[in-house]
């Protein structure tokens, strides 16, 4: 029994929800988005991320691969 009671306040208040319709001040709304601070200075507040912490350091003890692929294709195209 409590459940049908329960469901008929739930679209009580969602039907309040929708059919709502408060005044709205345009005016501050305007101030609001409105903003001096432009877009750019915003995002350069943030600190720019360390990757450091990230850097691969066996990276200059060994070739890439790929690279040892390319040149010898560049070698073969040369000699041909």
């Amino acid at each position: 029994m409590g459940r049908g009671r329960q469901k008929a306040k739930h679209t009580k208040v969602a039907r309040e929800l929708k059919y709502f319709s408060p005044d709205t001040n345009y005016n501050a709304l305007e101030r609001e988005l409105g903003s001096t601070k432009p877009v750019s200075a915003a995002v350069s507040d943030f600190p720019e991320p360390d990757y450091s912490d990230y850097e691969d350091p066996y990276a200059d003890q060994f070739e890439d691969e790929d690279e040892d692929e390319q040149g010898a294709e560049q070698e073969q195209s040369k000699s041909a």
